[in-house]
């Protein structure tokens, strides 16, 4: 795939943090963690790649603003554009030696996701998308899934963890859901789960509680690989309200349904 100047700037900083990662993943047992709060670590690798990531982003773009997990939000003094960082999508994962955790960078044009990059570094897989552009795996064209019948599809979601108040409407999904599918995984990196679904591992997604930089980058991977994307409230907006369904065209209308409940 032949990107734009912006999205190679994001691609080799997802490698560049992600080589920092990798190197620190291999020795997870020595890294020094400390709580943000329940079910909530940060770890000096995390800090470290966004790091990595913003010196490589701002130098490149000095003028975009700056949104991401581990920093304070900054504008920029072109107002209309912005990076959505999140330096270690799977942060839990990542510190209990499972290799399932990506970097997701998405660049943020008046409101719109205009390209992202979910890069699993583990697997030296590199999911892009620019606006108008398709959808790549590496060099590979992506597109979402062809099912068409729900029995046969295999659905991603996030699970509540540490008392979390959205556990009652996590259950009352994964009831309606289960029997209708043939299967429901929670593999804890939100930005992979949207990448997979753009790539037809997953039929579809769908979560709730979602911070902008842990879907920002997903959404438009999926939308250009051909998927529907939409807020859980039918009325509400993705990013604001942080709840996604993402899905191909054929079952979007049941699996909606099934998630909303109606």
């Amino acid at each position: 795939m032949e990107g734009s100047a912006n999205l190679n700037v994001m691609i080799k900083a997802a490698r560049m943090a992600g080589r920092s990662l990798v190197k620190d993943f291999r020795e997870v047992e020595n890294l020094q963690v400390s709580m943000k709060g329940a079910g909530d670590f940060v770890s000096k690798a995390d800090i470290a790649a966004e790091k990595i990531i913003r010196d490589i982003l701002m130098e490149a773009r000095p003028n975009y603003g700056w949104l991401a997990e581990e920093s304070d939000a900054t504008e920029g003094k072109d107002p209309t554009r912005r990076w959505i960082v999140d330096p270690l999508d799977g942060t839990t994962n990542f510190l209990h030696g499972l290799p399932h955790w990506a970097i997701s960078i998405a660049l943020e044009h008046k409101g719109n996701i205009v390209a992202g990059v979910v890069y699993d570094a583990a697997k030296d897989e590199i999911f892009m998308a620019e606006k108008g552009e398709g959808a790549w795996l590496n060099q590979s064209r992506l597109r979402v899934s062809s099912r068409s019948r729900l029995i046969e599809s295999l659905f991603a979601t996030g699970l509540p963890f540490a008392g979390r108040a959205d556990l009652p409407d996590t259950l009352q999904d994964l009831a309606r859901v289960l029997p209708s599918c043939a299967g429901v995984r929670r593999f804890g990196a939100a930005a992979l789960d949207l990448a997979y679904v753009a790539a037809g591992r997953y039929d579809g997604f769908w979560e709730r509680r979602l911070n902008p930089w842990d879907m920002a980058a997903g959404l438009i991977i999926v939308r250009e690989a051909g998927g529907l994307i939409a807020p859980m409230n039918p009325d509400g907006a993705i990013m604001a309200d942080g709840e996604v369904i993402a899905t191909n065209e054929m079952i979007f209308d049941k699996f909606s349904a099934l998630v909303r409940g109606a």
